[in-house]
């Protein structure tokens, strides 16, 4: 028999759940009151006898309740009536309490490995935690249709960020528009920001800028290094102005001008890394931050931004020192390197920051590459022009936009929030049916679409005035006082994401094939891509709001799918036997191959994937082989927009070990040299989603990462 529950899945009947309320509710009652054992078990062969294949649980707590009465325990059903109405009070009303006990205590596995970016213990996180799980009620039993919560409780769609959807002023993500407030001024919290004249007033104002903004968000930020560039040159100017005062030689003016020059530019990125990375923002955190370094973004000042991304590269080479004093891998900010012409071909001009990059990736895993020439192919803006800029955050990009004076438009854009569907469930719901399964992705597409935008129409609500920083005083906009940001959430100026979730295990289950098997598996995968870039399409013609597709990270939601996933089918072998699910159209990470067959085949899902996508290789400690890393890189270049490489970068306090922290068939981390297990005491930097996490990360997450193949042979890396 199976039992129907109130959201429509149905259960394998199980007796014990009866005789467990119904002993719950004896307990509230004299003893001359209680059901017997006997007359318990008898209301269960009751229900037994009826001999239903199905039926409902709501039709189950009538037939015990008029049993009850029946044998004239009317004390006892009247209180397992009380006991069934607080289970519904528990299923419908606020959970706030428990949630934010559990989370104070320690004691909720979800909170503890949220974000590997956060550490729960911590105050500051545990108050951003503390109000997104009040928001995330209020968003739950206020905000959206109960179709859209069930939808996201049972894993069919993910409702992103619910903890920050109360407040109708928060977007996702964006690219800070770092010119507009350095060159022109601004304001952070009432206090005027002039206009800096050094390098190192402008990084230490830079920074100030990137933590106001990322407290008025709850994504990543971007800003690229060409906005700091002019200030390198004053600060030139003003020390061969101070040596030309003291009358000495042109030459000797140059030269001493060149040299506190670039112990100036040493100082700014100093100060620029330690307090990105000791700032704490009102989300408990660093800013979730990446840094773009791109030549191609300026002319005037190309040799000036090769400096300091020279010295930003040296510099996260060289890491960051633990408590322990020791230099590990930082997980902030992310590094974003455009490969162009001007530095990808060893006779180029900038070719040696392209192999400190290649040094640096091999060391620290970052930069990521975004190729120049591969990215102009399939950004194309209405005047038919190939554009090249950098994410927002770790993945998420805008879509082309031309300004009214027809110039490209980047910095100053951002991106309203994401709903992700989860593939995998659309193709075991449709039990391997084609037409059943592309009626159900059609209606689970209508569903993300309705949730979209609720969001939009949540933040278009907003003013100026709830973020300043943000809409008034330069980040994104210079709105006036009380002004409605609505006209930039139209019209291409800001993006909204409609997210998707495993690819590879939706194609497996529908064809029996991977969608990197040439043929079927494939050609499906793609129709599936293309058809939700066409439904954003259609929903960006009829609305004038810039739907795109979006490969979700889906960092914690991943363990949280493949749950779900089981609750609702069962383990199917290949597809739900693990605790989490393939992200966007990634190969599988257990999946056998070589690097550039990833890529390449990655890269053609990377086009159908415009509103944000990454590609990764794992590699094994590559610090030895730099020439294995160039030709990784120099294959990004002409293969695929954009791509990073995975290696390793670990550090065990205990006993000094620096190489590969490690973990066991119970998915615990440890140290292989000492055995180490305490996470308090062991440096692991691994790459997530896209950006790097450092703080450990949930079951699934964990499986996921212990299971993932090396795509560069190790024999190749040692040689």
């Amino acid at each position: 028999m199976k039992v129907i529950k109130r959201d429509g899945h149905m259960v394998d009947w199980c007796p014990e759940k009866i005789e467990i309320a119904i002993e719950k509710a004896n307990k509230e009652v004299e003893e001359e009151d209680q059901a017997s054992s006997t007359q318990i078990k008898n209301i269960v062969k009751y229900i037994e006898r009826l001999n239903k294949k199905r039926i409902l649980v709501e039709d189950i707590q009538d037939i015990i309740e008029m049993k009850l009465m029946s044998i004239g325990k009317y004390n006892l059903a009247k209180k397992y009536i009380t006991y069934r109405y607080t289970r519904e009070l528990v299923r419908r009303s606020n959970t706030t309490d428990l949630a934010i006990k559990e989370l104070i205590d320690g004691e909720n596995e979800y909170w503890n490995t949220e974000n590997s970016n956060k550490n729960a213990k911590v105050v500051t996180t545990q108050r951003d935690y503390l109000a997104g799980i009040t928001s995330t009620d209020i968003t739950r039993r206020f905000l959206l249709p109960e179709d859209i919560v069930s939808a996201h409780d049972d894993g069919i769609i993910h409702f992103h960020d619910a903890d920050y959807f109360a407040q109708n002023a928060l977007h996702n993500c964006d690219l800070i528009n770092l010119e507009d407030m350095l060159q022109n001024g601004t304001n952070i919290n009432g206090v005027m920001i002039e206009k800096p004249h050094r390098f190192l007033t402008a990084m230490t104002i830079a920074t100030q800028l990137i933590t106001a903004v990322s407290s008025s968000q709850y994504g990543g930020c971007t800003i690229t290094l060409t906005h700091l560039a002019p200030f390198v040159r004053d600060s030139y100017n003003r020390y061969l102005d101070k040596y030309k005062g003291r009358k000495f030689k042109k030459e000797e003016c140059e030269k001493y001008a060149k040299e506190d020059l670039k112990k100036e530019i040493t100082d700014g990125v100093q100060t620029f890394q330690y307090q990105i990375n000791s700032m704490t923002t009102t989300n408990g955190q660093a800013p979730f931050l990446s840094v773009c370094m791109y030549l191609g973004e300026t002319e005037e000042y190309k040799d000036e931004l090769a400096m300091i991304i020279e010295e930003v590269l040296r510099q996260r080479i060289q890491g960051m020192k633990n408590e322990k004093g020791v230099y590990i891998t930082p997980a902030f900010p992310k590094l974003l390197y455009v490969l162009e012409e001007d530095n990808i071909k060893e006779d180029s001009k900038y070719y040696y920051l392209t192999e400190l990059a290649c040094e640096c990736t091999a060391k620290r895993m970052v930069p990521d590459y975004i190729s120049e020439k591969i990215m102009k192919e399939s950004k194309i803006d209405k005047n038919g022009n190939g554009n090249c800029y950098p994410c927002m955050g770790c993945r998420s990009f805008l879509t082309p936009y031309v300004d009214e004076n027809g110039k490209p438009k980047y910095y100053g854009r951002f991106n309203q929030g994401v709903v992700t569907i989860n593939l995998v469930d659309v193709a075991l719901s449709s039990d391997k049916d084609f037409d059943t399964f592309w009626k159900i992705f059609e209606e689970r597409l209508e569903l993300c679409h309705r949730a979209l935008q609720i969001r939009h129409k949540r933040l278009s609500k907003a003013t100026s005035d709830v973020a300043p920083i943000l809409w008034q005083h330069g980040a994104l906009a210079r709105l006036e006082k009380g002004e409605s940001i609505h006209d930039l959430l139209h019209n291409g100026y800001s993006t909204i994401s409609l997210g998707y979730a495993g690819l590879y295990e939706c194609v497996k289950f529908m064809t029996g094939h991977s969608h990197t098997d040439n043929g079927k598996g494939k050609e499906f995968g793609l129709e599936v891509m293309q058809k939700m870039n066409d439904k954003c399409k259609e929903w960006k013609e009829m609305e004038k709001i810039d739907y795109s597709v979006y490969g979700t990270p889906i960092e914690s939601t991943t363990y949280k799918f493949a749950k779900c996933l089981k609750d609702r089918f069962g383990i199917i072998k290949g597809i739900t036997d693990r605790d989490y699910i393939t992200n966007s159209y990634h190969v599988p990470v257990f999946e056998e191959i070589d690097a550039f067959t990833k890529l390449k085949l990655e890269s053609e899902f990377q086009k159908l994937s415009p509103g944000g996508a990454i590609s990764y290789i794992e590699t094994p400690n590559l610090t030895n082989n730099l020439d294995a890393v160039m030709e990784v890189i120099k294959f990004i270049y002409d293969n695929i927009m954009y791509a990073e490489l995975n290696t390793k970068s670990d550090y065990c306090q205990e006993c000094g070990y620096a190489g590969e922290i490690l973990i066991d068939d119970k998915l615990e981390w440890y140290c292989p040299n000492c055995g180490n297990r305490d996470h308090d005491k062991l440096n692991v930097a691994r790459r997530t989603c896209g950006y790097i996490g450092t703080n450990f990360w949930n079951k699934g997450r964990t499986q996921e990462i212990k299971e993932r193949v090396i795509h560069i042979d190790n024999k190749d890396s040692e040689e």
